[in-house]
């Protein structure tokens, strides 16, 4: 499992990640790919931010 430091770590470049995805990302008519990356990169965040919460509420709780 990563520690909470490496979690972190990556989840600073995610977002790095998805403001340039967002930036690339035309006003009209996205192109899939982008879209694709972009969505990726977010659901990774998601994934990440729940382990995050997770390891914290265990730290707290002594478990």
């Amino acid at each position: 499992m990563k520690t909470l430091a490496d979690i972190e770590k990556r989840m600073a470049e995610l977002d790095a990640l998805i403001r340039d995805a967002k930036g690339r990302v035309p006003a009209h008519s996205p192109k899939p790919g982008i879209m694709m990356e972009l969505l990726d990169y977010e659901d990774e965040y998601e994934d990440l931010m729940a382990r995050r919460a997770d390891m914290m509420k265990k730290r707290e709780t002594g478990h």
